[in-house]
């Protein structure tokens, strides 16, 4: 041990013995009350001194069971739950739940996966520090605490403490607080503080008070040379749009994309429809107010938000229309911030409130360039529909899916030219889209042509767009009159005729379109033929058509992909018929491998899913990917299809069995075993060495002799530099050599094999299980180097999944096939023991030892009838034991019957 390593631990028994002492004097029930409040003060002085790392490691030490006296516990742990609250105490809560939990650390005798130097934040450290920060201690109210807590969580979002912090401060703001209903609903402190903040900058909330509450919530309430002020600068619109697009991107989660985006829409459209901004506000402004909206659009593509934009295509800012409380404007500079503009009643232009014909072509042809790349061809038909309905207000009848519109909206004459002008762009941009729900438009547009055929115009404009949707319905391919419904098809060849008889423009191609629908089937014939898809197949197939494009995106953020996969899952479980199971295997194998947790996660639990209706498909495609015979994956995918084998015949339960549980056994025996071959593998490794080679003999040129390690310095500990010397080399033993098979896999193979059979062994088979017994033991006998450690204990838990599937065969009294003899529990036992006395792995040697009191545990139970058994049946209770007989029945029935008491009779067997 070194000298810098002893000093640390002398300081941290230093800090212990003074936080004791102090605390001991404060807090001791027997001392004075009279010097009672001098010593707490020291106590809390103490407490305050210390740096904040120090002192989680001291209080986490302190607050365990007899180790301070237990009037003292309650206060210490008092002081550990209220660090956050420090100035630093978030930061530090982070860095010290994930240096200390099991999953992030890596011990020589413990390393299971490969890491950066320091700690990995992982899923499991992650759910730990969003518990401990997420809710406030007793003694601390939620506003002190949430307000607190926010001022450190929020600016992690920034980005300049690192990726990694910016991803835990966004789970433990997205999933520990504004998740959680107590913290997150509109309304708690959680979301005052932290879901206000990031909203407030971009669109103020209404009815805000601006002269009391605009400089709390919003900022410093500039004031500029003239009469308006400045309520967000553009700094701080930069900076909540930058932390929102943090929050809502680095870790997938729809449903909070759908609550904070929703009240802000408006104003993330006013931003992403900027009419020529500067290239640093473009870049800072428009583009992370444009992907948000986007984001927005695609987890929640319902038909009201898109008429919303569309009625607020010039949106200024505020909410009252004719005196908006505040607006976005543009500083001389070009820089976009907010401003009050309750004084400017009655002086806004149309410019600056975007109700010019210009601007309102520039913002129709932008929205729908959003639109086109955001939400389905179903979605546009449908807000198209909408459209249609207001603009000609022949289907009051109809209120089927209709959209309630305010009485103002309908009144207003610059909603009714949006609306207009939205219509004609999307007639002349894509007709073809506005076809997707021919049933609808069909109705539509035969109310409008029966209300046109008596008293038709030459120039009718809504007889002729009329005709034109017509037009677009009936020459799309795959139209079939026959699907029709008889009275529409009736409602519009009588009008067509009508239109055809008199004399205006559009006659000649209502005469042409009549024509076209009465043999619109014989020009198709094939089509005519096919049976037509129902309403549910209809909708499936949009959902499923919707669900890949999200999935396949190449700049699709993850909660685009989490919702796509969300739409996969719906339509499994459904057990739609649209599915096309080999396309969505070779999907989600493909989607394994991304980087983000969250995803992979989501695609393991869409197997699971996918195995209840097809089992042997996935169970087949994950073993084949598994065993990656091609050597096509890398490691960590190889690894993630392992875990997803694993989950799926846990799934499957005891239905796991035949000819599938068989190879699927032997499958995984294969990569478990030590004779795996993967020559590609090897032969990359030699190129890698060469390559390697090469390099340290051309640095050993150039440096004249033997390259010096400059990266430990003498500033790294001995005990340090020893450590990390001992994991790089057990890491590089977990490498395939000459071409053999990983030991991470074969580890990995050897757990799921004994999930498998702990969940059915029956179905598993005698000659799998008996192959894995042997295979074990071989490991545990014969691979003792310490890089295989990992190996031997997924061998060890095997040996213990192997006794529990046994016994819960007994218990519920079923026949196996085979057993568990008494040489081969000799076998194990010996084996057992051997390697809980020699092995150089701290958790083979506790695994062996717990296994070992299992299966003598084991030995004595099934001496015992199981509850199902015969013997259970006819009264329960001990029965037999090795050289012992009980039987009171046989001794009544040796007494012939007889009413006296019987004698027992005992016997000792040899």
């Amino acid at each position: 041990m070194s000298q810098a390593t002893r000093g640390k631990e002398k300081a941290g028994e230093e800090l212990l013995e003074s936080i004791v002492e102090a605390g001991t004097k404060a807090f001791d029930p027997v001392a004075p009350d009279r010097i009672r409040p001098t010593r707490i003060a020291e106590f809390d002085g103490l407490i305050e001194r210390t740096k904040t790392l120090n002192l989680l490691a001291a209080l986490n030490k302190l607050i365990r069971p007899d180790a301070v006296p237990p009037w003292l516990r309650p206060k210490l742990l008092e002081k550990l739950t209220c660090v956050p609250l420090r100035p630093d105490g978030v930061r530090g809560t982070l860095e010290f739940v994930v240096s200390v939990h099991p999953s992030s650390t890596v011990k020589v005798s413990e390393a299971a996966v490969p890491q950066k130097r320091g700690a990995n934040i992982t899923q499991e450290a992650l759910e730990l520090a969003s518990k401990v920060l997420s809710s406030n201690p007793k003694s601390v109210t939620p506003e002190r605490w949430y307000s607190t807590i926010s001022a450190q969580l929020l600016p992690l979002l920034d980005g300049n403490e690192g990726l990694d912090l910016t991803k835990a401060a966004s789970y433990v703001i997205g999933f520990g607080i504004l998740g959680r209903q107590i913290s997150g609903a509109l309304g708690t402190p959680g979301y005052r503080f932290l879901a206000m903040r990031l909203l407030g900058p971009i669109q103020p909330p209404p009815g805000l008070d601006f002269d009391q509450d605009a400089d709390a919530e919003l900022g410093d309430g500039i004031l500029s040379a003239g009469r308006d002020r400045v309520l967000v600068p553009y700094d701080d619109l930069v900076t909540a749009l930058r932390r929102l697009h943090s929050l809502l991107l680095l870790h997938p989660n729809p449903n909070l994309c759908k609550r904070l985006l929703m009240p802000i829409i408006l104003g993330l459209w006013a931003l992403a429809s900027w009419s020529a901004p500067q290239p640093h506000v473009a870049e800072n402004v428009c583009k992370p107010a444009l992907e948000l909206l986007k984001v927005y659009l695609k987890v929640a593509p319902t038909p009201d938000r898109i008429l919303q934009l569309i009625h607020n295509l010039g949106y200024p800012g505020g909410y009252d229309k004719s005196n908006p409380e505040w607006i976005y404007a543009a500083t001389e500079a070009g820089l976009i911030q907010i401003v009050d503009a309750r004084h400017r009643a009655g002086e806004l232009s149309a410019s600056t409130s975007g109700f010019s014909l210009d601007t309102i072509d520039q913002k129709t042809s932008r929205l729908l360039d959003i639109l086109l790349s955001s939400i389905s061809d179903a979605d546009i038909s449908t807000a198209f529909l909408e459209l249609l309905r207001k603009w000609l207000k022949s289907a009051k009848g109809s209120k089927r899916g209709r959209i309630v519109v305010n009485e103002e909206d309908e009144n207003d004459p610059i909603i009714q030219l949006n609306e207009i002008k939205t219509l004609q762009a999307m007639l002349e941009r894509f007709p073809e889209k506005l076809a997707t729900q021919p049933k609808h438009l069909l109705d539509l547009v035969g109310q409008i042509l029966a209300g046109s055929g008596d008293a038709l115009d030459g120039n009718d404009e809504v007889t002729g767009v009329a005709l034109s949707l017509l037009n677009v319905i009936i020459t799309a391919p795959g139209f079939q009159k026959s699907r029709v419904d008889p009275d529409a098809l009736s409602l519009i060849e009588s009008s067509l005729d009508k239109i055809s008889g008199a004399p205006s423009n559009l006659s000649q191609t209502a005469c042409n379109l009549r024509i076209v629908l009465v043999y619109r089937d014989e020009l198709d014939p094939a089509s005519s033929t096919t049976t037509a898809p129902t309403d549910r197949q209809i909708e499936d197939r949009k959902a499923y058509s919707l669900a890949i494009s999200y999935i396949t995106e190449p700049e699709a953020p993850p909660p685009i992909r989490v919702e796509g996969l969300n739409l996969i899952s719906t339509l499994i479980t459904s057990n739609s018929p649209v599915l096309d199971i080999p396309g969505i295997l070779v999907l989600l194998s493909s989607l394994i491998s991304d980087s983000d947790e969250f995803i992979y996660l989501r695609v393991i639990k869409v197997y699971t899913l996918l195995c209840n209706r097809h089992p042997q498909s996935v169970v087949r495609e994950l073993t084949d990917h598994f065993l990656d015979a091609k050597e096509t994956h890398p490691l960590d995918a190889r690894l993630r299809f392992g875990e997803a084998l694993l989950q799926v015949m846990q799934r499957l339960g005891e239905t796991f069995a035949g000819s599938l549980a068989a190879e699927t056994g032997t499958a995984l025996l294969a990569v478990a075993g030590r004779r795996g071959r993967r020559p590609k593998t090897e032969a990359r490794q030699r190129r890698e060495a060469r390559a390697r080679e090469k390099r340290n003999r051309e640095a050993a040129e150039a440096w004249g002799g033997e390259v010096p390690d400059l990266m430990s310095g003498d500033e790294q500990e001995e005990e340090e530099r020893t450590r990390n010397e001992a994991l790089q080399r057990i890491v590089e033993g977990w490498e395939s050599k000459r071409g053999s098979e990983d030991v991470r896999v074969r580890a990995s193979a050897l757990s799921v094999l004994g999930a498998a059979v702990e969940v059915s062994v029956a179905g598993v088979g005698r000659e799998v299980v008996t192959g894995a017994v042997d295979m074990c033991l071989s490991v545990l006998q014969l691979e003792r180097e310490v890089e295989k450690g990992i190996l031997r204990r997924a061998a060890v838990v095997f040996m213990l999944n192997f006794v529990r599937a046994l016994e819960d065969a007994r218990e519920k009294g079923r026949e196996l096939g085979f057993g568990f003899g008494k040489t081969a529990q000799e076998d194990v036992m010996r084996t057992l023991r051997y390697v809980a006395e020699t092995d150089n792995d701290g958790l083979v040697v506790q695994h062996a030892r717990d296994v070992v009191e299992s299966l003598e545990s084991w030995q004595v139970i099934r001496l015992l009838p199981a509850e199902g058994s015969q013997q259970a049946a006819l009264g329960g209770g001990l029965r037999k034991l090795a050289g012992l007989e009980v039987d009171p029945e046989r001794s009544l029935a040796g007494q012939g019957g007889s009413t006296l008491k019987p004698k027992l009779r005992i016997e000792e067997v040899e």
